[in-house]
């Protein structure tokens, strides 16, 4: 990614608006970065009025997810690192691990949180320990609370971690005053308005070239941000085939999404009918109403019979999401389907191609014109196009999905819990309800129940908090009576 020190504005190529090359970002892997939104931003001030006394930050905040147990963002500000927000997944507490990067920006503001160690480091040269202090942990006297906090040395300023009296200093150094712009978004996105143009040709191109010889074309609309950017785009290419997939477990705000954004002036008997053409959106599909594909069974009665849906043994796709479509589009033949995969999402997704035949249904070629865009680029066209876009977004979900999705974030599915608490209480009900024997509640609390063999860092986890993970033949459904 590229950073514009003139305009102080991410950049989606290298060159700004205002004529000047940006200056190159470096990313972790999986390289997605995205723009903190409404609910992350308050998180963040939160952190920062907590620990510093202040709540300043510029408008523009990128999170560049990595890895780790939970929610785990690296945090960019001015293009560069301002430190670390992660997420306990037992605990249920963000922790911000501020960088030095930061300090030109926090240190004129803050009112605590500084703890000035000259004393502790005189003493130390004193008795001959003399080098770097990077690294070192020093003795100090501080009601400070234990966590990050900002150390003062003599002219030089740095971070450190505070625990029981001790600080392990991270990095010390000289602090010079800086004076930035604070640009908006709006500013952002007119910088990027050059490349924005040029991603959305391409992405036009070769939706058109995939259609060329193509008896059908549709777009797989989920109601997320990737599937809006790429309903936009399939419509200047000419397509208006689009379907939406009820799984009977969206969120209310995806289903009242996509209704205020497609069915607004359709009645509501009639906003689940499978032929609305005056909208532009032909048709939504329910996989609870789908006989071929549920045999009139819903989610819930599946769940009973199959066990909650794991990370590692995600039966809901297949059932909820795949075999309606495949039964829809068997009735009509082959055709092309325009979707919003992108290989920054995920590992998982990093080899995606760009065009292939759908593995569960080969009447389907899968194409995907935003595999390249990461969401930076994703939320930029859509402000850009002044695109309507789904509310969880802003408050605090990455992804937009199933409700009580496995693969979603223990720190969303917390959003859940206050945001939805009738149906955080159903779900945590079913799942110790589903279990043959007796689980600590600290088992559901910290989501081992995502997996059936959980990855070795939530082994160690379960360790640190005292929970056995059951044996899997546990965690299948009791016999009938």
């Amino acid at each position: 990614m590229y950073w514009c020190r003139h305009c102080n504005v991410p950049l989606i190529g290298r060159r700004c608006s205002c004529g000047k090359d940006g200056e190159a970002v470096t990313l972790l892997r999986p390289y997605d970065v995205r723009p903190a939104l409404h609910h992350d931003m308050e998180i963040l001030k939160g952190l920062l009025l907590e620990r510093f006394g202040t709540s300043r930050l510029q408008q523009i905040v990128l999170f560049n997810k990595a890895g780790g147990l939970d929610r785990n963002d690296l945090v960019l500000m001015n293009g560069k690192r301002f430190g670390w927000l992660s997420f306990d997944p037992c605990s249920k507490e963000y922790t911000l691990d501020l960088a030095f990067e930061a300090l030109p920006q926090v240190l004129p503001h803050a009112t605590q949180g500084v703890i000035d160690i000259t004393s502790a480091v005189s003493a130390m040269q004193a008795e001959g320990k003399r080098g770097h202090l990077s690294g070192k942990r020093i003795a100090v006297d501080t009601d400070e609370p234990d966590g990050t906090v900002i150390v003062r040395s003599g002219r030089h300023y740095g971070t450190g971690q505070l625990s029981r009296g001790y600080i392990r200093i991270k990095h010390l150094g000289h602090i010079e005053e800086v004076v930035l712009p604070d640009p908006s978004w709006e500013e952002s996105v007119r910088c990027n308005r050059y490349h924005l143009r040029n991603m959305e040709r391409t992405a036009v191109r070769f939706i058109r070239q995939h259609m060329r010889g193509a008896e059908r074309v549709n777009v797989s609309f989920s109601g997320g941000k990737d599937s809006t950017a790429v309903l936009e785009l399939a419509r200047r290419a000419g397509v208006d085939d689009v379907y939406f997939v009820d799984t009977g477990m969206e969120f209310p705000e995806t289903l009242e999404f996509v209704k205020q954004t497609f069915f607004r002036d359709v009645p509501e008997p009639k906003f689940k009918e499978n032929l609305v053409k005056s909208t532009g959106i032909r048709r939504v599909l329910n996989a609870s109403e789908t006989p071929e594909a549920l045999n009139g069974e819903d989610f819930w009665a599946h769940a009973e019979r199959l066990g909650p849906p794991r990370k590692d043994n995600r039966w809901c796709c297949e059932v909820l999401k795949l075999q309606p479509v495949k039964d829809m589009l068997s009735k009509e033949g082959e055709c092309v389907t325009v979707q919003g995969n992108r290989w920054y999402e995920s590992f998982s997704r990093a080899e995606l191609p760009a065009a292939a035949r759908n593995p569960f249904n080969p009447l389907q070629l899968n194409i995907n014109p935003i595999l390249n865009w990461r969401a930076l680029e994703v939320f930029t066209y859509i402000w850009w196009r002044d695109l309507p876009c789904n509310p969880l977004y802003d408050l605090g979900y990455e992804r937009v999905g199933c409700w009580m999705c496995p693969a979603m974030l223990e720190s969303e599915f917390e959003n859940t819990r206050s945001l939805h608490p009738e149906l955080y209480g159903r779900w945590m009900t079913y799942l110790k309800r589903h279990a043959q024997k007796d689980l600590p509640d600290m088992y559901f609390r910290c989501g081992f129940w995502r997996w059936r063999r959980p990855p070795p860092k939530m082994c160690r986890l379960a360790e640190e908090v005292g929970v056995t993970i059951p044996e899997e033949r546990d965690l299948l459904p009791a016999a009938p009576g």
